[in-house]
């Protein structure tokens, strides 16, 4: 069973939340961020670099010390602040009129260690690496980590009792168009009930952030390694998180373009695919794959419906019933000799947010051979893997909106 704690937060005055709150580190790069970033936004303590004329890299000293000096100067100028009071926050997220509820806690980092907090992806050592510099030098988780957790009919009791008896502490609606709205639970009965429910929850699964999650639980385990009189409860045991029911969460579809037809002309790939699915050619509206085990693929101006034949899959696995698998092994692999999604240069990756016609529009300007749509990966799908300790191949689910950073801040002493 999991174990979670309330924090005193460090966060923006309602006033400026969003002007401090920003989107996470990984989804811009410098430029991006550089021109994204106003006077109080969080990216000058996430990404340092773009202070810098010209950007300098953000893995030198250089930057890292401007992290930890930006980051005291946000508390120093009352742009930051750190609550009186430990509590639970619930932070909701509203994206096409559908408005997801989660809660603000400190997770365990023993939970981690153990297995309890599931993951669903491989990490890279340089990339958890990384994100422990960030922790390490400024004491605190300043970023949360996404994780879901099986329904719970007590957490929801309390969380609707909460965004309907108090006003929202924040409320705003970001610049991409998705609302963020925050509520504090300083009540203490409300605080020992969840802290009392969460106790009889089974597992929380990693939806989005598997190298912060490493990285804050290995830092924690540095901390409590360091320190000859642990005893358990301090607060490097526990990291930030932002944990939502599992029927609340909508993965979206995370699709592939390739640079080339391996040597074929179309007529020749379209007969190869052939051999395992039914191909029918759709014209040139979008098409959107209908359900599992049917993709759509643009090339040559044409939209098409691949759909895998019976047998060529098997729904018995919870990798193999994936259609990453199916379109890994029936199409990059077997036609078009791609071996390795990892580090194969002739394939990338769309998150589905973008939409089909950016799929599109790089193979109409020639930088692709084709594309491919798949149907999203199921909140099940996810879980089953995790359960099993499988893994799933790389960029499989984009989950959508992304949290956004600044909203509450974790110290770890």
């Amino acid at each position: 069973m999991v174990k979670v704690k309330p924090f005193a937060a460090v966060r923006p005055p309602k006033n400026i939340a969003h002007e401090v709150a920003s989107r996470p580190y990984d989804v811009l790069n410098s430029v991006e961020a550089q021109q994204e970033a106003g006077e109080k936004s969080l990216l000058h303590i996430i990404k340092p670099e773009i202070d810098f004329t010209p950007i300098i890299d953000e893995h030198s000293q250089q930057a890292y010390d401007k992290a930890v000096e930006n980051f005291k100067l946000w508390q120093e100028r009352g742009w930051l602040v750190e609550d009186k009071k430990e509590m639970y926050y619930v932070y909701a997220q509203t994206m096409e009129g559908r408005t997801q509820y989660g809660l603000v806690v400190g997770a365990s980092v023993e939970d981690y260690l153990t297995g309890k907090i599931k993951k669903h992806e491989l990490t890279r050592k340089d990339k958890e690496e990384d994100r422990m510099i960030h922790v390490r030098i400024q004491n605190a988780n300043v970023e949360p980590v996404f994780f879901a957790y099986p329904d719970n009919a007590g957490i929801n009791r309390i969380v609707e009792e909460v965004v309907k008896n108090r006003p929202a502490e924040y409320d705003f609606i970001a610049e991409d168009g998705f609302g963020h709205h925050f509520w504090l639970i300083d009540n203490d009965s409300l605080i020992s009930e969840i802290t009392s429910i969460f106790s009889t929850i089974p597992a929380f699964y990693v939806a989005d952030g598997h190298h912060r999650t490493a990285a804050a639980a290995l830092v924690g385990e540095e901390k409590r390694a360091a320190n000859p009189n642990h005893t358990g409860d301090e607060e490097y045991n526990y990291f930030l998180a932002v944990v939502f029911p599992e029927s609340h969460l909508k993965i979206i579809d995370y699709n592939r373009v390739v640079k080339d037809l391996n040597g074929m002309t179309t007529q020749e790939f379209i007969s190869k695919l052939e051999e395992d699915f039914v191909v029918e050619k759709v014209g040139e509206q979008y098409y959107r794959p209908q359900r599992l085990h049917n993709f759509s693929m643009y090339i040559d101006k044409f939209w098409y419906s691949l759909t895998a034949r019976e047998g060529t899959y098997n729904d018995n696995d919870p990798i193999g019933v994936l259609d990453v698998t199916v379109l890994s092994n029936l199409v990059l692999d077997k036609v078009l000799d791609i071996k390795d999604l990892r580090t194969s240069k002739r394939v990338d990756f769309v998150g589905g947010i973008r939409g089909l016609e950016e799929l599109s529009r790089r193979v109409d300007s020639g930088e692709m051979a084709a594309a491919f749509a798949l149907y999203p990966v199921s909140m099940k799908q996810l879980i089953d893997i995790a359960d099993t300790g499988n893994i799933m191949p790389p960029k499989t689910t984009w989950f959508e909106p992304k949290l956004r950073s600044g909203l509450a801040i974790h110290k770890l002493s």
